[in-house]
């Protein structure tokens, strides 16, 4: 039986909406003039809900690798986003904490990312988003060893 094409396949569908997707959150962000990108802004929120997060589970929890999380961070510091100070027991790790120029961002992006949410799901039901959402936990739970 011949592999069907890549394009045809639900994978494909599942990578083109969600590049999609970042790009239709990347512009709405850049409207609003912030500098900063959508990974940015997961690191922030990542650092924002979860105190003593380190940079390897930051990097489990927005799927990205250890070096890119390091630049991105690299980034939100040069920014003045984000103060990174060496951890006072694990010399190992990093402490991370939000300024209060990374907080005032975060809290000036919170109505554009839900509205942007908001439309990306327009004409989708709730039960059609649950439905999805677990379809797309059975893809993972089949993929994970």
């Amino acid at each position: 039986m011949p592999v069907a094409n890549p394009s045809q396949t639900v994978f494909y569908a599942i990578e083109k909406a969600i590049k999609v997707y970042r790009q239709f959150a990347q512009r709405r962000i850049t409207s609003r003039g912030i500098d900063i990108t959508v990974d940015q802004l997961l690191i922030l929120r990542a650092i924002q809900d979860h105190e003593e997060i380190t940079q390897k589970q930051i990097a489990d929890m927005v799927f990205k690798d250890y070096a890119s999380i390091t630049r991105i961070i690299d980034l939100l510091v040069k920014k003045e986003y984000l103060q990174r100070k060496m951890h006072p027991v694990d010399r190992r790790r990093f402490d991370l904490t939000i300024t209060t120029d990374g907080n005032q961002v975060l809290a000036q992006l919170d109505e554009t990312v839900a509205n942007y949410r908001k439309d990306a799901l327009r004409g989708i039901s709730k039960s059609e988003v649950d439905s999805l959402q677990k379809l797309l936990q059975k893809i993972t739970d089949n993929c994970q060893f």
